[in-house]
């Protein structure tokens, strides 16, 4: 499609030269352009810049564009959503109230809830009531100003199950609203008909290969934490993966320090998830490394976890990614706005932090640094066009409120306005 977006009151995460990441003290600069326009032309950014260049543009070039006035308000590049599990049967609400009742995330998983539970749920449902489902979850997120996201298999724990969930997953990549990375998480759990060396010697030998001959993931998983898997059994899946073509991705740190994360840069995973439990072995490994740490405030805010260190993490001179963990058991809600605010709420982020983290580098955590993330020329058109707000922080300010007006997937219309805001500001 065809647009041209004028009298942009913020044009925001502006590129010139396209970056892979942005780290330590770079993450508190947000490059943007006030009174601005945004051409979008055949589904990628064309142009953008001042409205006075627009104003010197010669229009003959742009016969037939929509056009959309942006008067007062901010256009943001959609947000890369790098970690989400949104395939998946039933919620999990009892679970929420044991926890409020004093049970661990542990126990409850020890007596068969938790991934378990959504296993359980997941094999007695068809594949085509698991698309519906997630088809809805996928216009939910969209709604909220997703652009682009990974999806994870890892509640069917048994080869046709774990097939029929990254099935889903392609006919969700298939519906071609926004680029979707599937990633194989069979090391989630160890389901109870196996021990865990018959359930490792499964994904090794027969899942992983199954997986790479349809050509099902994008990436291959594990949960590497305490009660979980060891860093030995990770290492020895993730190595599997990357025989057969898949990046590591890895589930580390949440519930203690694991060794999830020097086993993740070991074998060059693209992220390291969670994070909760972060030393300063974590932080060296990670500094010398291509592996973008990735965190989800939303699993901490459910569980009651304690937050991720990113204040450390940032002075230390990482790049940071900030995802949903969009799922039944630990984090219901794939709303980046909310990630956004918890991540300044809770992890003492700055805006200009957040909103890097939720786009350049959760870009990067999947991949898509070079077509999504930022405003910049030859990039996928999807970007999202706020209320009229007074600048980019009052998005995480305002948790909870919905700030966005429309959301523009290669230049189309995918979310129309929505009543305005109150004036309370």
């Amino acid at each position: 499609m065809n647009l041209i977006i004028k009298n942009i009151k913020e044009l925001v995460q502006t590129e010139t030269e396209p970056r892979r990441w942005v780290a330590g003290v770079a993450m508190a600069q947000l490059p943007t352009i006030k009174n601005a326009f945004l051409i979008i032309k055949n589904g990628l950014i064309e142009n953008f810049g001042t409205m006075e260049e627009y104003r010197a543009l010669d229009d003959r070039f742009y016969n037939g564009f929509s056009e959309m006035d942006a008067t007062g308000r901010l256009v943001f590049p959609c947000f890369v959503d790098s970690h989400t599990h949104i395939v998946y049967a039933g919620s999990r609400e009892q679970e929420f109230v044991d926890r409020i009742k004093g049970k661990t995330y542990e126990e409850i998983a020890a007596a068969g809830g938790g991934i378990l539970n959504s296993a359980k749920r997941l094999q007695d449902t068809s594949e085509e009531e698991l698309f519906k489902s997630a088809q809805k979850r996928l216009h939910e997120v969209i709604n909220m100003g997703t652009g682009a996201m990974e999806i994870k298999s890892g509640y069917g724990l048994t080869l046709h199950d774990e097939l029929k969930m990254l099935r889903v997953i392609r006919r969700l990549k298939d519906l071609n609203l926004i680029e979707i990375k599937a990633n194989f998480l069979g090391a989630h759990a160890i389901p109870k008909d196996k021990t865990r060396e018959e359930y490792i010697d499964l994904i090794v030998n027969e899942m992983i290969p199954a997986v790479a001959a349809e050509g099902l993931a994008d990436y291959v998983d594990s949960f590497c934490d305490k009660g979980f898997f060891t860093p030995e059994e990770t290492d020895r899946i993730l190595k599997q993966g990357i025989k057969y073509g898949l990046r590591p991705k890895i589930h580390a740190n949440q519930l203690a320090t694991s060794g999830g994360v020097q086993v993740g840069v070991a074998n060059n995973a693209i992220s390291v998830d969670h994070l909760e439990h972060v030393g300063e072995a974590e932080i060296e490994a990670l500094l010398h490394s291509e592996t973008m740490p990735t965190l989800l405030p939303g699993a901490a805010f459910f569980l009651g976890l304690h937050y991720q260190p990113a204040r450390k993490m940032i002075e230390a001179g990482l790049p940071i990614a900030l995802a949903s963990d969009y799922n039944p058991g630990s984090s219901p809600s794939g709303s980046m706005p909310f990630t956004m605010s918890l991540a300044c709420i809770k992890l003492k982020m700055l805006p200009e932090e957040v909103i890097n983290a939720c786009t350049i580098n959760s870009a990067y955590a999947i991949g898509l640094e070079k077509t999504h993330g930022s405003i910049a020329k030859g990039k996928v058109g999807n970007v999202f066009i706020t209320q009229e707000i007074p600048g980019y922080s009052f998005m995480p300010y305002a948790f909870g409120t919905d700030t966005i007006d429309k959301v523009i997937l290669k230049g189309k219309v995918f979310r129309e306005a929505r009543p305005l805001l109150n004036d309370c500001f």
